[in-house]
């Protein structure tokens, strides 16, 4: 196991009923500003609760925050934190609004060019504190401080990471999910179980206690994502989602062992250029890398099919080409499709997302750094 800190100072409310409680954490002289995405926040009563929670304290509601939240959204609500003196961010949404408003947040305080200091990651020194009240899990940004950004105008979609980004606190209540589309609770599944595997299918280092927590949330993820898309209202099964994706990106399977996150960097040409959902990309991705990559990853391929799959029969080869091809079906059976084919897709495309990796010099990719533009393209191939 390799060296490591860990720091994470993001307090949990968890469970049903917790929105009053948001109150003890909110300084009381607070000026708020409550960011949103759709009507979903108001339709469905969440926005009416939080208001109601803080009391007397002023606020200022921006909604229209987009999955794979703009630059140019967020900046209209920075112009609002400058003029009207806001003093604290309460998100409320799923991970694209908190990632904007963590950009918020940061931008609040940047000089000069805003998007440069953003995709260069220049170190913060001051950030304005936030609060996130989640109703999609997915992808665990309540509990880390790490927020990915699209700029329109530029083509881009970028992240930026800095410890003073983590939430003050989250609110994770399960049922505040009841109402998310299907699509929604089997994107935020595939969302979180490819965040367990970016961190987890590399290569062994004897983090022992890093496997065996990420091996629970893939086989949470696998036994309860189903149960979620016709039980719509079975609170222990979206509870177990909604901690697993939380739990899935909040640094602790991840200290002292190699990640990856190529898919992701790959996947990210394919939400900018053709509006594929974040999840739909890794849905896509992630098999290819698997299989492409079988030879480096080969010895927590077969860990991973044997402790999360159950295959124990057979040669190397086969338990590990089974392992992909269940994790495939297991995608497939959440309704998300794992080909750019099924998305309409042209198969010209290939070059362009090279193109876009070696522009934001995201090359090489992978835990080893070996993942060049020859092997992206034949991923990307087979993930055609």
């Amino acid at each position: 196991m390799f060296n490591f800190d860990y720091y994470n100072p993001t307090r949990i409310l968890f469970g049903e009923g917790r929105m009053k409680d948001i109150d003890a954490h909110i300084p009381p002289s607070a000026r708020v500003l409550i960011t949103y995405g759709g009507g979903s926040a108001k339709r469905y009563g969440t926005l009416a609760e939080v208001t109601q929670a803080l009391g007397a304290r002023e606020y200022i509601e921006f909604g229209g925050i987009e999955p794979n939240p703009q630059y140019d959204t967020l900046m209209k609500a920075v112009n609002i934190v400058k003029e009207e003196k806001i003093d604290f961010l309460l998100a409320v949404g799923g991970g694209s609004v908190i990632d904007g408003t963590k950009f918020i947040a940061a931008a609040a305080y940047f000089e000069g060019d805003v998007w440069e200091s953003w995709v260069k990651n220049i170190p913060l020194s001051q950030v304005l504190p936030i609060g996130c009240v989640v109703t999609l899990p997915a992808t665990g940004s309540e509990m880390n401080g790490t927020a990915v950004i699209s700029h329109a105008g530029l083509n881009a979609k970028l992240s930026h990471k800095h410890p003073l980004l983590f939430p003050r606190f989250a609110l994770l209540d399960p049922k505040k999910s009841y109402t998310l589309p299907e699509k929604q609770v089997a994107n935020g599944v595939v969302d979180a179980f490819v965040h367990v595997a970016e961190q987890y299918l590399t290569y062994p280092v004897y983090g022992k206690v890093q496997d065996r927590y990420a091996e629970g949330l893939m086989l949470t993820l696998i036994e309860e994502g189903p149960k979620a898309l016709v039980e719509k209202e079975n609170y222990d099964a979206r509870a177990s989602i909604m901690w697993s994706a939380t739990q899935a990106l909040n640094g602790l399977i991840g200290l002292g062992v190699p990640q990856d996150w190529s898919t992701h960097r790959m996947g990210y040409y394919f939400t900018v250029y053709y509006g594929l959902d974040h999840a739909q990309t890794l849905a896509v991705i992630l098999p290819s890398v698997l299989d492409i990559q079988k030879k480096t990853k080969r010895l927590k391929l077969l860990q991973y099919a044997e402790r999360v799959w159950g295959l124990t029969e057979g040669d190397e080869e086969m338990r590990i080409n089974s392992a992909i091809a269940l994790t495939r079906r297991f995608f497939e059976e959440m309704g998300i499709a794992t080909s750019l084919r099924a998305y309409g897709i042209p198969e010209s495309c290939i070059e362009d997302a090279i193109n876009y990796l070696k522009r934001f010099n995201l090359l090489p990719l992978g835990e080893h750094k070996d993942i060049n533009e020859i092997e992206v393209r034949r991923i990307l191939s087979l993930s055609y």
